[in-house]
């Protein structure tokens, strides 16, 4: 089963983490400054070695991939909005059947690793990673420089090229006005806190990306650490926020059934609207108030709500009003399937 179907550790509240290394070739240009010959070059040669990587992986090149099943790895926060929309027929991926193995291959940098978790889990997607850059380092001649380490595109990145993340739901922060507090408490901890699509974009039902700023001066194992601390601080006070809530029960009890309830019988409803309600959903399923549904469940609505993966779960392509038709239909199948 694909990755983010599944629920892991802490995921009333953590659905996923990741982590991304970044990685440029010592004997080609930037992306910044390379040619079209150069990058195709580039391209074909990580094509030559998918097979020595293993991992099940398959190179898939953008250019033959359709806008909505790129699309629908955006949505799934696999490839990076940025790689779909580029119309550069130099980018591809290598992934599993699973999907918790991506490899971008000329995004901003030359190779851009990322594994995937639902849950808790940057330990092991640490050492996963670490397994797989170390397959390539074998393979490839990366740019290193011995006082600055990885070399990258971008100089935020230069270091350890790791970016890892943890995605976060936190609503009774949210509905108790405390939301603000905790994002500038965890500004201050030296981490970016964003929206779902990460830099520059806005929360949407509740959910933020929590992630390391600073790559350079520190080891892997240490953003992974700091990461971890600061990502269970938060899951202490949102589950301080949901006890406070709880005393209430009957005005929680309300917002969630209010919510439950749209969601189970209206006839058209956008995706913004719908992840609005989820957020709700999603909390009283997590806190047993609702009982027609499992993790299962939510985590199928959250993924079939997205415009691509609704379009990719009916076999069809649909426009905008198509879809806010379709899209109450599909939550109804899915609430009232077996599984």
């Amino acid at each position: 089963m694909n990755w983010y179907l599944q629920s892991g550790k802490e995921s009333d509240i953590v659905i996923s983490s990741r982590v991304r290394l970044a990685r440029n070739l010592a004997e080609y240009p930037f992306m910044t400054k390379i040619s079209s010959s150069k990058a195709n070059e580039l391209l074909n040669k990580i094509k030559d070695i998918t097979p020595s990587i293993g991992y099940g992986l398959k190179f898939i090149k953008l250019s033959d991939m359709d806008d909505i099943t790129k699309v629908s790895l955006v949505e799934k926060h696999i490839i990076s909005p940025e790689f779909a929309a580029d119309k550069n027929s130099n980018g591809a991926i290598l992934i599993n059947d699973e999907e918790n193995i991506c490899i971008m291959i000329n995004e901003e940098d030359h190779i851009r690793m990322q594994v995937f978790s639902s849950g808790l889990d940057l330990e092991n997607l640490n050492n996963l990673s670490t397994e797989i850059d170390e397959k390539l380092d074998s393979i490839l001649n990366y740019a290193t420089h011995e006082k600055y380490g990885y070399l990258t595109a971008c100089p935020t990145n230069v270091g350890t090229g790791m970016r890892a993340s943890v995605m976060v739901h936190l609503p009774a922060l949210t509905m108790t006005g405390n939301i603000n507090k905790i994002l500038n408490i965890v500004n201050s901890f030296g981490m970016n806190i964003r929206g779902i699509y990460g830099e520059g974009t806005l929360s949407q039902g509740d959910i933020y990306q929590i992630s390391n700023n600073q790559t350079l001066g520190l080891t892997e194992n240490d953003i992974i650490k700091n990461l971890n601390t600061i990502t269970e601080k938060v899951i202490q006070q949102e589950r301080m926020a949901r006890k406070y809530l709880a005393k209430n029960s009957i005005d929680l009890e309300d917002r969630v059934y209010r919510a439950y309830g749209v969601l189970s019988y209206a006839a058209k409803l956008s995706s913004d609207e719908t992840k609005k309600l989820l957020s709700y959903v999603k909390l009283g399923t997590d806190l047993g108030i609702i009982k027609e549904l499992t993790d299962a469940k939510v985590l199928k609505l959250y993924l079939y709500n997205n415009p691509a993966n609704l379009q990719k779960y009916v076999g069809k392509q649909l426009d905008g009003y198509e879809r806010d038709i379709k899209r109450p239909e599909v939550i109804k199948e899915i609430i009232k399937s077996k599984n």
